[in-house]
């Protein structure tokens, strides 16, 4: 295997991202921080491994980032099993983010959304239920942003179909999110 190659093909997606949507980045990080100092909360969602990114960019504003600061206001919404597991089975996987979104968002809050393909039932459904109560929706996806893209007030975009260079995108944007906010309101 040529882990150059591996490299060289991250930071062609990297370069692409950065040219043709960086100026997303500002706009993200300047309506997340206003909802927070409003008082209002991060909800973060996706599955499997964006399962893992949204509970992990979580646990940086909750805790820190690069400093000690006061705690900022977000929620995984992957972690809960018992409420996961008990919508997947008393009404449908599909259900599992947008019934969270739907006892815990308020109008201002922040949802963010990843899925690598746009496309995942329960996103979709927790998006809807969003913008139906008025959160400020970010969308982060692979390339074209699939069934996502018209539901979000901001489509992030990654320009490629592979999903690790994708997900190793979304990594280092909601890094530069929570450094940014830990900056910004601390």
């Amino acid at each position: 295997m040529d882990y150059k190659e591996i490299a060289d093909s991250l930071k062609e997606v990297m370069d692409d991202f950065f040219v043709s949507r960086g100026d997303l980045i500002g706009k993200i990080v300047a309506v997340t921080a206003q909802s927070l100092k409003a008082g209002r909360k991060i909800l973060i969602f996706g599955n499997g491994g964006s399962a893992a990114e949204a509970q992990h960019f979580a646990a940086e504003l909750v805790n820190r980032f690069l400093k000690p600061r006061p705690p900022l206001r977000a929620i995984s919404l992957t972690t809960d099993t018992s409420t996961l597991t008990s919508i997947g089975n008393d009404s449908s996987f599909d259900h599992i983010f947008s019934r969270q979104v739907e006892a815990l968002g308020e109008e201002g809050d922040v949802a963010i959304a990843l899925s690598t393909s746009g496309t995942s039932p329960n996103i979709v459904q927790a998006l809807q239920v969003a913008r139906g109560k008025k959160l400020v929706t970010i969308g982060l996806t692979g390339k074209g942003g699939g069934k996502i893209g018209p539901l979000v007030d901001y489509l992030v975009d990654v320009p490629s179909k592979k999903t690790p260079r994708i997900q190793e995108v979304h990594l280092l944007l909601l890094h530069i999110l929570a450094q940014e906010l830990e900056d910004r309101l601390t």
